[in-house]
């Protein structure tokens, strides 16, 4: 079955679809995107997107194309469309189409883009079963990784250098020699019993499993703590892991060829999984 995308009002084969070429997602990463997990055909943590989408948009004062409600209408029809029962749904909103021109142009109206693809949940639980490495990298980026953005070439280039050496993941250190996140994921690690993650205050992605699996650490009784660590410390952890929709919650078993602990993945971030995963699936589509 050919996959279906939505694009502007039409719902049509991936493999036609397009936008202009003066559309400035394209021209200048002028553009917002979010991704959301879906189980048992049902999108996952919903209102945590929609209110990071929504924020994104306005810190770069791009409009929302249409309300909520007809957003979530058009999101689950691409996953109906698509047939997705274990899947992710990747939506893009751009400012618009309009002559290149650095300022901002007036009266456009935004484009949006809305696929989906499937998910093998069973080859994602092998994975997290043996975990996965890491390199560390210097943190490039812009100074506003708090608003989600498709200007991703430096985490590109980063996670490109990653699969080379073998890893699943990329740890980004800032000049301070503190970690600020993953290339695509926020990043954890377990010290004495502790878990410690980045703060953010200190302009990294709000993370929206972050969001939710936040709770679910405070429930478990164990200690969190949101602050600065350093690359030395994440290398001496029990355990280190990482968040994002697209994996979850995922063990890192070695950072730099240095092994995490015992080199398996760790109780802590085995249990958050399972329990994370079992709360998304209960309150998917919600």
């Amino acid at each position: 079955m050919p996959r279906i995308a939505y694009v502007n009002g039409v719902y049509e084969r991936t493999s036609e679809a397009a936008v202009s070429i003066e559309d400035r997602g394209y021209q200048f990463a002028d553009a917002v995107y979010e991704v959301w997990s879906v189980f048992d055909g049902r999108l996952a943590d919903l209102a945590g997107h929609l209110n990071r989408l929504e924020r994104s948009l306005s810190e770069l004062h791009i409009a929302m194309p249409m309300p909520r409600t007809s957003l979530l209408v058009v999101l689950n029809e691409v996953v109906r469309r698509n047939r997705i029962r274990e899947g992710l749904v990747y939506l893009q909103i751009s400012r618009g189409v309009a002559p290149r021109d650095h300022v901002f142009p007036v009266d456009v109206r935004p484009s949006i883009v809305i696929t989906a693809k499937p998910v093998d949940r069973e080859t994602a639980a092998r994975k997290a079963a043996t975990g996965i490495k890491a390199i560390s990298a210097p943190d490039i980026r812009w100074g506003r990784c708090d608003i989600k953005t498709v200007g991703l070439l430096p985490n590109v280039l980063a996670k490109q250098k990653a699969k080379e050496q073998g890893a699943g993941e990329v740890i980004f250190v800032d000049a301070d020699g503190f970690v600020t996140e993953g290339g695509s994921t926020n990043v954890y690690i377990v010290v004495d019993g502790v878990i410690k993650t980045r703060s953010l205050t200190a302009n990294i992605l709000a993370g929206v499993t972050r969001l939710n699996l936040l709770p679910i650490i405070a429930e478990s009784g164990i200690e969190l703590r949101e602050e600065s660590f350093t690359l030395a410390e994440a290398k001496a952890a029990s355990e280190v892991f990482i968040t994002a929709a697209t994996s979850l919650v995922m063990p890192i078993i070695a950072i730099d060829d240095h092994k995490i602990g015992d080199g398996k993945p760790g109780p802590i971030a085995c249990a958050l999984r399972e329990v994370y995963i079992e709360r998304a699936r209960a309150s998917a589509g919600v």
